[in-house]
């Protein structure tokens, strides 16, 4: 197994929310998920704080840092998770310091570059390294792989972490792959 994770953030850059998606490493579909938020920022003035409660969603867990921090590693070790994969993974990463010790990998290092990502044009302007110089977020990368022109980002941790895993199948690449991408 391999995690998937998305953090909200208030506008003080304190972390609300953390969605978690455990994905199969030979199929990279969803097998399981948890979804914490975090007291007393998950009260506080926030972006995207309309989308902490959406849909059907279930909450695993709410309580301060130190509380969340705990079940988190205990939900990625008891499933044996050494790898955490996240789209744009340095905000994640840096938000989250408790999770130093698991390896990193950026779905943004190959969704957004043209050697990679073989749904970009040969038309995109994209810099010497084969980055996309715009257009490389989820909601654009999403966009263009899925075909699905009308899809937006829910800008919810659970939600996000579940796009962010379809974007991982949708590339294709053996999870192995994201070693290339570690930070």
């Amino acid at each position: 197994m391999f995690a998937v994770i998305d953090t909200e953030t208030t506008w003080a850059n304190e972390v609300m929310s953390i969605g978690v998606v455990l994905g199969d490493d030979i199929t990279q579909k969803p097998a399981g998920g948890v979804y914490f938020l975090i007291t007393p920022y998950c009260n506080h003035p926030a972006m995207y704080e309309a989308q902490l409660y959406i849909r059907d969603i279930k909450v695993d867990a709410t309580g301060n840092r130190r509380e969340i921090m705990k079940k988190l590693c205990d939900f990625l070790d008891g499933n044996g998770v050494t790898r955490i994969l996240a789209y744009n993974a340095c905000f994640d990463k840096t938000h989250l310091p408790e999770l130093a010790s698991y390896q990193w990998c950026d779905i943004m290092g190959l969704a957004g570059y043209k050697q990679y990502n073989k749904k970009i044009p040969s038309s995109a302007e994209c810099s010497k390294s084969g980055r996309l110089k715009r257009g490389y977020g989820v909601e654009p990368i999403y966009r263009l792989l899925s075909g699905k022109c009308n899809y937006h980002e829910t800008h919810n941790g659970y939600y996000d972490a579940l796009d962010e895993l379809k974007i991982v199948e949708m590339l294709g690449y053996p999870i192995e792959k994201y070693d290339e991408v570690e930070i």
